[in-house]
């Protein structure tokens, strides 16, 4: 989606007014190290430095909503436990949701645990009860969502097989949106066909298999399937999520058209299904097309997996998503001190060591390269702050530098060690290093330890500072003195 078409479609957004119901939970993240194997068993010892906790399932789908824009009244089931009292706190800490939970004291709320070590899950532990509500409980849920979806543009439903969303729920769902309201359906079922005439049924690949009993890998065999999932639902259309390959959408009488993703690190896939749901919706709700609509989840979804956690996505980072997007790979490592700081938190929720080196890099030469893969090489991350035309001037004279500042940011950008080109404007990076807060500072070995600039700095947060190998006769000085002589034999 490019930025003429998704500023509108953000603007929109705004306000826009959305129940999200279904099954609620609450994530908890348990971070640490791994550097030994339990003496009990074959397993790893993790030694626990952190913790997160945030909303899942149909809660994580309103986080999502509120993160862009719109308004989100959240229905919801929990317990008479802690993990109510969690989830009511945590409902309660998000601008733009309204909470409408209702307590079943029979049951736990649902609970997912993951243990994280470098970016990886460890172990997943999961508390829940899976019987389908009923009773008073049911009666409560339903009055709660004829009371709150009157007027909402659009109901999101999830249905993650935690019991909440019964036959009477989805009717309940199909009723409140008799008035204009679409009903889209996140669906962990076996069959779509419990849904009845839905608007959209939102499974991911495996789900879509596994509701029709067909393969779902390649595009052929996933058409057949949404064709098949369409002959056994009444839902007028049906949109399968597949990761890298992106989205499929079957439409009653329309052939299945594919969208495809910009491809992306992913780091953690956790909720991006919530927020493909949310974004769709959103986008739906204020009066988008299909093709908009989705176009705009797989920009938002694309942003979520590379988070950590089950994530939400900013307006502002879709605007800088579709911006990359339309970069050459090389452009779009250059970046403000804004985008490095959000990078470096997004690297640091990864586990990933942040170097830093700095320098003027007016005329790139091989010393210069083989200085930043030894950067590289001690830390996952390089950002590499590049003076600007007058802080060049500053230090080297009036007739430097040789070549202007896009010129030096992108050519460094060009390199596979270099990560991030951040240009700075004062006479030293101690600004930047600062914002960017490096695990490894580096400069040449040219430089004493203390004669760094940001060493004491770093050290101070528990950094290092090392000194980089220079490669002799190598230099932008004695690059420019050869020029000159050579100009001169020529004249």
């Amino acid at each position: 989606m490019d930025l003429s078409a998704l500023q509108p479609l953000l603007a929109r957004c705004a306000g826009v007014r959305t129940a999200c119901v279904g099954d609620l939970m609450v994530d908890r993240f348990v971070y640490g190290d791994v550097a030994r194997v339990s003496p009990e068993a074959p397993i790893p010892v993790l030694a626990r430095t952190r913790e997160l906790t945030m909303l899942g399932g149909c809660g994580n789908v309103a986080r999502n909503v509120a993160a862009l824009g719109g308004h989100a009244a959240l229905v919801g089931l929990v317990g008479g436990d802690a993990e109510a009292r969690e989830a009511m706190r945590l409902v309660a800490a998000e601008p733009g949701v309204e909470g409408f939970l209702v307590t079943d004291a029979a049951r736990p709320t649902t609970l997912k645990t993951r243990f994280v070590s470098s970016g990886q899950q460890l172990l997943r532990v999961d508390l829940e009860e899976t019987h389908p509500v009923s009773g008073e409980v049911e009666a409560r849920l339903i009055r709660t969502i004829r009371d709150v979806a009157a007027d909402v543009g659009v109901i999101l439903l999830s249905d993650y097989g935690k019991g909440v969303v019964t036959p009477a729920v989805v009717a309940a769902c199909r009723t409140a949106a008799q008035g204009g309201a679409q009903v889209i359906v996140d669906s962990k079922a076996r069959s779509f066909a419990r849904y009845g005439a839905v608007h959209v049924v939102k499974p991911n690949a495996v789900e879509l298999a596994y509701a029709t009993e067909m393969p779902t890998e390649t595009d052929n065999e996933v058409e057949a399937a949404l064709l098949r999932a369409l002959e056994l639902c009444e839902a007028r259309s049906v949109l399968v999520t597949r990761a890298s390959k992106g989205i499929s959408l079957a439409e009653r009488g329309q052939p299945v058209r594919h969208f495809r993703s910009v491809p992306r690190e992913v780091f953690d896939a956790s909720g991006a299904g919530d927020t493909t749901l949310a974004a769709l919706g959103l986008a739906l709700a204020a009066g988008s097309a299909i093709e908009d609509a989705v176009a705009f989840a797989l920009l938002a979804s694309g942003v979520a997996v590379g988070k950590v956690g089950t994530a939400t996505v900013s307006p502002e980072e879709l605007i800088e998503a579709a911006l990359s997007a339309h970069l050459a790979p090389a452009e779009a490592k250059v970046a403000t001190v804004l985008r490095m700081t959000a990078e470096v938190a997004r690297w640091r929720e990864r586990g990933l060591k942040v170097g830093f080196t700095n320098g003027c890099f007016d005329i790139l030469h091989r010393g210069h390269v083989a200085y930043l893969a030894q950067a590289r090489s001690w830390c996952d991350r390089l950002i590499v702050g590049v003076n600007s035309d007058r802080s060049v001037r500053a230090l080297k004279g009036p007739d430097r530098p040789v070549n202007d500042i896009e010129s030096r940011a992108l050519v460094l950008a060009g390199l596979g060690s270099v990560d991030l080109v951040v240009p700075f404007d004062e006479d030293t990076p101690l600004q930047l290093i600062d914002a960017a807060r490096p695990d490894v500072l580096v400069k040449g070995s040219d430089y004493a330890e203390d004669e760094v600039v940001g060493a004491a700095e770093v050290r101070s947060w528990g950094g290092e500072v090392r000194l980089a190998t220079l490669v002799d006769g190598y230099s932008t000085t004695a690059a420019i003195l050869k020029m000159a002589s050579a100009k001169e034999d020529t004249t």
